[in-house]
């Protein structure tokens, strides 16, 4: 496997940590993994993981249980990608039995909803020798049969990112009600990311800070504020060719908005997870 093929497996792994709760879905946004100057011969590639928490966006998409996660991707020699992405989730599942004796104005979530299914596509390329952008539309996919009132949690975000090096921000917006929220057109994020890799140990050191914002007149959410600013510590280390292991340390401030079943999504929590790319 070439030393390309390896850096692109370390990517997968470290950015797979990042995702999580929609109404509030790491990013899994796995277009940050394309590689503008992939030469493998398949245009396809794709990798499997198991976490014991899934995040996204420093809240937890699981309640604090496990996950498994997966999926498949598509570069193009122009530089145009296409994937999807999915995992399995119970957030929807636990807010329709957190609610389920309040008034249907007041109800959330849904049954029979336990898979969080993305499709992505975009372009990235490069700008000289150390300059990379990225542009592309991402749609949250959240099957299930939801309660009367609640509003449906799929998203659509655009994003555009820059990375200099090691050093990545990136902008996402939605483009209508965010994550089961009503009326938060405009919502978006923000976030600063560093993966600075030490090659002859085979490790990746990762340091991320975002900022989700909620617009609109349902930013507020039973008196609570549904924005919140989330951080992460992490560390990836490629086991074999195909394998890596990666632990990480996520915080939030979330409000009490983000308080399921009488847990805090938004707490401080070790991720473990191993992934196996194809």
């Amino acid at each position: 496997m070439s030393m390309l093929s390896k850096h692109k497996l370390l990517i997968v792994f470290c950015l797979g940590l990042f995702a999580g709760l929609p109404a509030l879905a790491e990013e899994v946004m796995l277009s940050q993994e394309v590689d503008p100057e992939l030469t493998d011969d398949s245009p396809f590639s794709a990798n499997v993981s198991l976490v014991n928490n899934y995040l996204y966006r420093g809240i937890s998409q699981t309640g604090g249980k496990p996950a498994i996660q997966g999926g498949v991707d598509y570069v193009h020699a122009s530089h145009f990608y296409a994937g999807v992405w999915g995992s399995s989730i119970s957030w929807l599942g636990d807010q329709f039995v957190d609610t389920q004796n309040l008034p249907a104005g007041q109800k959330a979530g849904a049954t029979n909803a336990g898979l969080e299914l993305d499709a992505y596509f975009g372009y990235k390329n490069k700008l000289g020798k150390d300059f990379t952008y990225d542009l592309g539309f991402l749609r949250y996919n959240f099957p299930g049969s939801y309660a009367v009132g609640a509003t449906r949690a799929d998203t659509n975000e655009v994003y555009a990112s820059a990375n200099y090096k090691w050093l990545t921000a990136k902008y996402s917006y939605s483009l209508g009600n965010a994550f089961g929220n009503a009326q938060t057109s405009g919502t978006n994020y923000f976030e600063l990311l560093a993966n600075y890799h030490i090659e002859p140990l085979g490790v990746v050191l990762g340091a991320h800070y975002g900022k989700q914002t909620f617009k609109g007149a349902g930013a507020i959410l039973n008196g609570n504020s549904l924005t919140y600013n989330d951080y992460k510590l992490s560390i990836t280390k490629q086991l074999e060719e195909e394998f890596e292991l990666s632990l990480a340390y996520s915080k939030t401030d979330a409000t009490a908005a983000y308080t399921v079943l009488g847990k805090n999504l938004g707490k401080g929590a070790v991720i473990a997870s191993i992934t196996r790319v194809f």
